[in-house]
């Protein structure tokens, strides 16, 4: 069930669950309600998951159900099992982000990669990268916002998610027969780790993305645009203040490019939610049901 790693031997699962293990093997081989992973010793290994059903098994027999009553209500509803997987799975990503947190502001980079390395053999990539590093990396923002931590913390923390993005971002393959994009952030922006995240998840699509980042000259992207001609451009402004100065030039670029289909990303965009229907249009939103939505309609209009 699942693929998670198996971590538990029967020993940790008898004292975490209160019942002995000559109980745990009858119910596992009379009702089959789950099967333990094995080492190369052929001893049982239980993942995340096991703990998770049998936990609520074993409520339900201390409630009063026998243990058939209780497999039997479980395999009945599709939705409770998926419900208990889908609660676990949160569970388990909440405690990795608190870890990560911790090992980041305390700089112990050896405990992160390890944790990086953890994340990675349970769950996909863009769950890693959308659902782990980007809720890390809101968490540090925070902490660092309300001066609980400081921007050395800050600083290192995000060049520790950024070298992350950058590995994998590297070594993901190009469907050629996807549009071609460019990422961008605003005049006067600096943060580029939500831009460096929407760009991996444009990779991991598939998408051919050149990553352009900050510190772009006024009148440098314009260039760029003209010598790659790419079929999207996305721009990222998290600041208020560098709100007018995005708009003016994705004006200026709509102008010269009328077949360019331009996004618009970042705080300054997605937190106001009044915004006039052109400007509106172009914005892709602030999460991944969000990008693939936008994306989905957009390459519905030109085909």
């Amino acid at each position: 069930m699942g693929s998670q790693e198996g971590k538990y031997n029967i020993k940790a699962m008898t004292k975490m669950l209160g019942i002995q293990a000559g109980t745990l093997r009858a119910w596992e081989r009379r009702y089959k309600i789950i099967a333990p992973k094995r080492n190369e010793s052929g001893h049982r290994l239980y993942t995340e998951e096991h703990v998770q059903i049998l936990s609520w098994l074993v409520e339900k027999v201390n409630k009063g159900f026998t243990i058939s009553q209780a497999i039997s209500l479980l395999e009945s509803s599709p939705a409770l099992m998926s419900s208990l997987n889908e609660e676990h799975r949160l569970e388990f990503l909440l405690a990795l982000q608190n870890e990560l947190v911790d090992s980041l502001i305390h700089f112990n980079e050896h405990k992160a990669h390890e944790l990086m390395n953890k994340a990675f053999s349970i769950y996909t990539i863009d769950k890693v990268v959308i659902e782990l590093l980007s809720s890390t990396l809101i968490q540090i923002g925070t902490l660092w916002e309300e001066g609980e931590i400081t921007s050395a913390h800050e600083r290192f923390a995000s060049s520790f998610i950024r070298s992350k993005i950058g590995m994998i971002f590297h070594n993901l393959p190009v469907n050629s027969m996807l549009p071609k994009a460019v990422t961008a952030c605003g005049p006067g922006e600096f943060h580029e780790i939500g831009l460096s995240i929407f760009t991996l998840f444009l990779r991991l699509k598939g998408f051919e993305v050149i990553y352009i980042g900050t510190s772009t000259a006024e009148g440098d992207l314009e260039i760029v645009i003209d010598e790659i001609n790419p079929n999207y451009l996305f721009i990222s402004c998290t600041m208020e203040e560098n709100k007018g100065e995005t708009l003016k030039l994705v004006e200026r670029i709509t102008k010269k490019n009328r077949e360019l289909t331009i996004g618009l990303g970042g705080n300054a965009f997605t937190k106001n939610k009044t915004h006039t229907p052109p400007i509106e249009s172009i914005i892709v939103g602030d999460q991944q049901s969000d990008w693939e939505q936008w994306l989905k309609e957009k390459m519905n209009q030109v085909n």
